[in-house]
């Protein structure tokens, strides 16, 4: 290939879009296990009016939502969120994603009952393209599959 041939070969805008999209879930994720959760956070992740679906619980509106998450993830001493990567369509300034999620959430120390719980779960979401940049406005979990005790049913 010569360079100039190279030169005309550029992303598909809704392929560089798939990939921002994707890049968003995967910040999060990651983020649950290793950043410090706060608003600024939140800011980068999600628009105003997102929508944050668990099995248990959900949280509208970005407002409030790292501390949301903060405390959830206050009952395990230490998690592991590991995703496959994420099928997103994107039409226009929107875009939906599917993927699957393999949580593990260790207990802290001093229960009765197996040390870690861990939970297999599909996730879905949406995004929207804001003037800051793409952002999440829907996350929700659906749990295909448990080992484990949650928090609270440890003895």
């Amino acid at each position: 290939m010569t360079s100039t041939e190279a030169e005309s070969i550029t992303p598909d805008t809704a392929m560089v879009d798939a990939f921002t999209v994707r890049g968003l879930l995967d910040r999060y994720l990651l983020a649950l296990d290793t950043e410090k959760l706060d608003d600024a956070w939140a800011h980068t992740l999600f628009t105003a009016d997102a929508v944050v679906a668990f099995p248990l619980s959900q949280h509208e509106g970005r407002e409030g939502l790292a501390e949301w998450h903060r405390s959830a993830l206050a009952h395990f001493a230490r998690t592991q969120h590991l995703n496959s990567p994420a099928v997103v369509d994107c039409a226009g300034d929107e875009a939906t994603l599917r993927a699957n999620l393999v949580s593990t959430h260790v207990h802290h120390p001093g229960g009765e009952g197996p040390e870690l719980f861990t939970t297999g779960t599909s996730v879905s979401g949406a995004a929207r393209r804001t003037p800051r940049g793409w952002r999440l406005t829907r996350l929700a979990f659906g749990l295909i599959w448990v080992d484990g005790v949650p928090p609270g049913a440890r003895g």
